[in-house]
This record gives C-alpha cells, sequence and structure tokens, in this order.
C-alpha cells in the first residue's frame, strides 16, 4: 500500500524539535515560523508537556464518554478562566473542522433554521458543512455543496445586514483573523455591528478562533480586540501543543439535550492531559503577553526594512502575513533550501508566519535576516 498523493511535501523529513528550532534526519537545524500550521502553541517538547503527557500515558490514555473523566471538568473551568468565559460551557472534540460543524450544528438545532453566512476567502475545514463554508470551489465536493452558504465579502456590514434581515439565517461564522485568506483582519465596527443583528434576528454568532485563537493574536481570543462576545467559539490547533484536540465553547443561551451531540474520542484522557500542559505553560510563562510584545516587534522591524518585494506587512500578535509583489513559492522555497527556515503561506503572494507563542526577539530578528537574504 502506498500514501494516497494529496500533499506537496518538501524533501524533508523532520525528526526532533526543541522550542522554535527543528532537526531533519541529516541533522540540520531549521527556524520555525510556521509551528505546524499554528498548532505549536508552547514549543516544539516543552518538557512540562512531555512529562504530563508521559506520566498520563502511564496511567490510563484512553476511556470513553460513557465514565466520568475528572480531566475535563478541570479543563473546562482552567479554560474558563484563563480565556474569560467562565459562565460559558465546553464541549470538546477532536479537530477544527469537527468544532465548526458541531457549532453550525447546535445553531441549527437552536433556531431551525439552515441557511449560514460566510466570508469570502474563509476556511473553516474540510468535512461536510465545515467545507461548504470555506470559500473555495476545489475543494467541495458535489455531495457538500448543497446550498446551504452565502459568502459575503469581509467587513462589509450593509452586505452583511441585508441577509440577516431576511430572518432565515441560522448563523454567521468569522475568522476575525483570516488564515488561509491571507491575514485578512476584521474591523471592530463590523463585529460589533454583526452582533448586534445577530441579536436583534435570532441569528447565532460564531467566532472561528481555530487559528488566531489560542493567545496567538495577543489577546486569549482575537475577537476579544474587537469588544465582541460571541455564541460561539470554535478552537483547535495549539489546544493541545500537537495532540489532536479541538472544542466548542458554548454560551448560556443553549440548552445541552442527551444525544445531541456526541465524539468518541474527544476529550479523551490523553488529549485533556495536553490540553492541561498547554494552559500551565501559558500562564506561567506568560505567552499570551509575549506573542503580543514580539508580534508587535516582528512586524515593526518587517515594516521599517526596505524590503523588496515587500508591498504590505498585516497581522496582529505572532499572526503575520507578509504580502508580496510577486508569487511567494521561489521565497519561501529559498527560506527552507537555504536559509533553513520554516514559513506558511497564503493565496498567491502571501508568505504567513505563525511561529510558536514562545518565540524570542532574538528569534524574530534572525529570521528577518533570513527573509532579507532571499528577497
Amino acid at each position: 500500500m502506498k500514501l494516497y498523493d494529496v500533499y506537496p511535501l518538501f524533501d524533508i523529513a523532520i525528526e526532533k524539535g526543541k522550542g522554535c528550532k527543528v532537526w531533519d534526519s541529516n541533522g540540520q537545524e531549521y527556524l520555525d515560523l510556521y509551528g505546524g500550521h499554528a498548532v505549536i502553541s508552547i514549543g516544539h517538547c516543552h518538557p512540562h508537556y512531555v512529562e504530563m503527557m508521559t506520566k498520563q500515558l502511564n496511567t490510563l490514555g484512553f476511556y470513553s464518554n460513557s465514565v466520568q473523566n475528572p480531566l475535563q471538568q478541570q479543563l473546562a473551568e482552567r479554560l474558563g478562566r484563563a480565556c474569560g468565559y467562565e459562565d460559558y460551557f465546553l464541549f470538546l472534540v477532536n479537530s477544527g473542522a469537527e468544532a465548526n460543524e458541531n457549532a453550525m450544528k447546535l445553531a441549527s438545532f437552536y433556531n431551525g433554521r439552515t441557511r449560514i453566512l460566510s466570508a469570502e476567502k474563509a476556511f473553516h475545514g474540510r468535512t461536510s458543512l465545515a467545507v461548504e463554508v470555506t470559500n473555495n470551489p476545489k475543494i467541495i465536493a458535489p455531495i457538500n455543496n448543497n446550498g446551504h452558504v452565502t459568502y459575503l465579502p469581509l467587513n462589509d456590514l450593509e452586505a452583511w445586514k441585508k441577509e440577516i434581515e431576511k430572518d432565515d439565517v441560522c448563523a454567521c461564522i468569522i475568522e476575525c483573523i483570516q488564515g488561509v485568506g491571507g491575514i485578512r483582519m476584521v474591523e471592530a465596527d463590523f463585529l460589533q455591528g454583526l452582533r448586534k443583528l445577530c441579536d436583534e434576528h435570532n441569528t447565532v454568532l460564531i467566532c472561528d478562533e481555530i487559528q488566531c485563537g489560542y493567545g496567538r493574536s495577543g489577546k486569549f481570543f482575537a475577537h476579544q480586540h474587537l469588544g465582541v462576545r460571541p455564541d460561539l467559539i470554535t478552537v483547535a490547533k495549539g489546544i493541545g501543543n500537537g495532540f489532536p484536540m479541538s472544542g466548542l465553547i458554548i454560551s448560556p443561551k443553549f440548552d445541552a439535550v442527551y444525544g445531541q451531540l456526541g465524539t468518541t474520542f474527544g476529550g479523551n484522557h490523553l488529549a485533556c492531559t495536553a490540553a492541561l500542559a498547554v494552559l500551565d505553560v501559558i500562564e506561567g510563562e506568560k505567552l499570551v503577553d509575549n506573542a503580543a510584545e514580539v508580534g508587535e516587534y516582528l512586524i515593526g522591524r518587517l515594516k521599517s526594512e526596505a524590503l523588496p518585494h515587500v508591498v504590505d506587512v498585516r497581522g496582529r500578535g505572532l499572526m503575520i502575513g507578509i504580502e508580496l509583489d510577486v508569487p511567494y513559492k521561489e521565497i519561501r522555497t529559498r527560506l527552507v533550501k537555504e536559509q533553513h527556515c520554516f514559513t506558511g503561506c497564503s493565496g498567491t503572494n502571501v508568505i504567513r508566519l505563525l511561529p510558536p507563542l514562545c518565540i524570542t526577539k532574538a528569534d524574530a530578528d534572525d529570521f528577518v535576516e533570513r527573509f532579507k537574504a532571499v528577497l
């Protein structure tokens, strides 16, 4: 049997990591400004994380949700305090797409509607409804194209108002900083206006914080820069520092019903341990503050340098987009091959930076010099 060939891969096998560095099978060191697609939040192989995971794995890795799991309650309480939503509820699942699927399902149970508003350039996952609200026809299979979704321009409140006032919209789903869409920023006036419209028309507001959340923006959630409390918040990626896990944070306006939502693997003992270890490190090492400080520093450095081909630098915290006037492919490839530095990308001409939240200013300076060398 061979692997199903759907990933364009660099000819590199990463074998180990530490902090913001990884090493390949030849022993070559790389600076990681990608974090495995924003997944590595507290750094590769953090000793506290490794210790807690090892201890739990030697105790119990998994049992089903048919019995009590005190680690789930511990995580709910800790996460509520950390993010400022102690009055909300937590439902644990396994991936960002699954979190978004359950968010939209819960919204539809709540108001009985079936239409979703999503933003142009949005990315919310690859499963059934999550891919339908993703604005990329190339990855929406015919079986997923069911007419549930209307895509609208980001920050154009009048366009969203026109649709919401039809009183048939189940939910609006928003990334407050678009990731795959090219680090596009939601404006406060737009999100506050959208919140008001949703309240007036019994429409559910979902904030997809899968990539922009969990401290990456310099606040725990990106929407917290914008003065709005969503009805549903989805989290994944950085929640487990590489262990597959996600969650749905649920407003008190929703009533839990036995059997309405469910999962086999979600919230298992090892996953909860990973999430608790991540919160320990985020809080103990003040990584949300570090994301704000180092992110501002790195954005400032990139903007202050006279960098050829760079036409815009945008973002917040450690979610940064560098827009180029040429396709990103050659520059990104040279960063990997010549400068031994991993970055992400968006569209055709945006370099995307999603480093671990423990990145230092020295690491940021190091990246800028490597980036200058390939421009």
